[in-house]
């Protein structure tokens, strides 16, 4: 948000049920996220909504649903099954029989990401505590619900252009989430839809590409507050 790009632009930012302490909904479907999050933006009068990761998907789903009509950057999106790597279904999979562990797993691997990642030493115990917020139980039944939201829908990004929402989608060339080829030349062919692929290795997209992922904001917000 210090980047030029959003000089003057107002954020409203959400932490997502059940993330990050945060109280987790009875249902921790995307579908029930996506219902309260739309709720919010309108509360707030929101002409852009921006999510990364599962926060992107919760977007897509607001966006597919009719929920939200405006524009939408979504980071590191992954809009299939197929997008997210084997070990992490194998990890989720896990969670049937292992409960919170793959979970806990899966966070100290997001920690270990922050070590790596260009930051401030004040930011980086920031965003360490935010990781040991999440309670392990919880995220167990979050990322499961993920897991079933990525298989249920194998047109999504079809779903994704006939919305007609202006749409921002950023990915690294090697990082969180991806797009099939498929997925991609459909997404490249809609008018609505621009693709911003960032070159090279990056997990924390707004973390450790702000520059790229400001600018793609900053567009969308241009679109959304014409008349």
């Amino acid at each position: 948000m210090a980047q030029p790009a959003l000089d003057g632009v107002r954020l409203v930012a959400a932490t997502l049920p059940g993330h990050a302490g945060a109280p987790p909904l009875a249902d921790c479907g995307i579908e029930s996220c996506a219902a309260v999050t739309a709720e919010l933006a309108a509360a707030v009068g929101a002409d852009v909504v921006v999510g990364f990761s599962i926060g992107a998907s919760v977007a897509a789903e607001m966006v597919t649903s009719g929920a939200f009509t405006g524009p939408v950057v979504l980071l590191g999106i992954s809009l299939s099954s197929a997008d997210e790597p084997a070990f992490f279904h194998a990890l989720v999979g896990l969670g049937r029989v292992l409960g919170g562990l793959p979970a806990t797993l899966l966070a100290r691997g997001a920690e270990s990401m922050l070590r790596r990642a260009s930051l401030t030493a004040e930011r980086r115990d920031e965003l360490r505590a935010d990781f040991r917020r999440n309670d392990s139980a919880v995220m167990r039944l979050i990322l499961a619900q993920y897991v079933r939201w990525l298989r249920q829908d194998r047109r999504r990004a079809e779903r994704l252009c006939r919305a007609g929402a202006p749409t921002w989608i950023v990915h690294a060339e090697k990082g969180d989430g991806g797009l099939t080829g498929a997925e991609r030349s459909t997404l490249a062919a809609c008018p609505n839809v621009r693709l911003v692929t960032i070159p090279g290795s990056v997990f924390l997209l707004p973390v450790e590409a702000p520059g790229p992922v400001a600018a793609a904001i900053g567009e969308a917000v241009a679109v959304g507050r014409r008349p």
